[in-house]
């Protein structure tokens, strides 16, 4: 088997135990989702702001997905990144999925292959889809995505207290490094 499937299901396999455990521990109340996703705004790229580091995405720079949406709800989400340097090629990892009906558009299942599927679930989109939240169940994940790969410092707060009235510990969160300048800044990966 090719390293970069044996990585690929190492992390997902990785992912469900933790997201398993995590869902046990929880006693939070369910996250609530964004009432309505329209998904022709939601499709493009989305840079990751920010998010509850795990060893798939810790310490990568430059990361952003590229969502795309085909007839009957299926999706594609290409998630890239440099690991842990802007002089690292980027890497790719292709998700597959679908958005869960009677959701309004924001619950998805994705899968780095079948028959694996995480929950991906749209907490939040604002009205001009410039910012999103995106959570898991049992809270162990999640992350805050941006149209633009730096955005204000005020507008990073209010999405932060957006995570903490959904029950996160903020306090976990870590900005993604976007650009250079960002590196080795404090709340920074």
């Amino acid at each position: 088997m090719e390293k970069r499937y044996q990585v690929m299901i190492a992390a997902a396999v990785g992912i469900v135990g933790l997201s398993m455990l995590a869902g046990c521990t929880s006693d939070s109340p369910p996250l609530t989702l964004a009432p309505r996703v329209e998904l022709d705004r939601y499709a493009g790229r989305w840079y990751v702001i920010a998010n509850i580091p795990y060893f798939a995405e810790k310490g990568n720079v430059g990361s952003y997905f590229d969502l795309s949406f085909q007839p009957g709800g299926n999706l594609t989400d290409v998630y890239t990144a440099r690991p842990k340097s802007f002089d690292a090629p980027e890497k790719s990892y292709v998700l597959n999925g679908y958005v869960v009906p009677n959701t309004g558009n924001a619950r998805w299942r994705e899968s780095p292959f079948w028959p694996l599927y995480m929950s991906y679930l749209i907490l939040y989109v604002d009205p001009d889809y410039q910012t999103a939240l995106v959570g898991y169940p049992g809270r162990g994940y999640g992350w805050v995505f941006a149209r633009q790969p730096v955005i204000d410092e005020p507008t990073y707060q209010a999405l932060l207290r957006r995570m903490q009235d959904q029950g996160y510990d903020i306090g976990l969160f870590r900005r993604v490094v976007q650009i250079p300048a960002q590196q080795g800044n404090p709340g920074f990966q």
